[in-house]
């Protein structure tokens, strides 16, 4: 099991395998504001885990291990900023997602994505929520 410090350098690795196909250190080190020595240290403990191959100076590659992985991370983070929106959550989506994404349980995160799938195929809830939650706004208005 992953540290969240290095789910998070895998899932970044991964997004940049995404739209750039190859992944420098430096790349990582902006991406997280992280020292460049802090990244090849993650390296290297990813690669003795097998989710990527990675030599000094070299690219860095996910193995089938790695892109597994980094796809649920990346697929966790969504479903939790779209669940935060489901659920008319006044947050920095991405900044709460983060926050959650590690500490929650795959039990969790599988209810989660039930949840929202489930709301999504009956928009009639989802609508009787919104109203729900317009109707609190306004009470808490008139109590203060």
């Amino acid at each position: 099991m992953l540290t969240p410090s290095l789910e998070d350098y895998l899932e970044e690795i991964y997004r940049f395998s995404l739209s750039l196909g190859s992944v420098r250190v430096t790349d990582l080190s902006n991406r997280l504001n992280v020292a460049l020595p802090s990244v090849t240290k993650a390296l290297y403990k990813l690669r003795d885990e097998s989710y990527i191959n990675y030599e000094r100076y070299g690219e860095i590659k996910l193995t089938d291990k790695g892109k597994k992985l980094g796809n649920y991370l990346v697929t966790r983070n969504q479903l939790l900023q779209e669940f935060l929106d489901l659920i008319c959550s006044k947050c920095d989506f991405a900044a709460e997602a983060e926050a959650m994404e590690h500490y929650l349980s795959t039990a969790t995160i599988d209810a989660i994505k039930t949840f929202v799938e489930f709301m999504k195929t009956n928009p009639a809830w989802k609508q009787a929520f919104n109203d729900f939650i317009k109707f609190k706004d306004q009470e808490s208005c008139y109590q203060e």
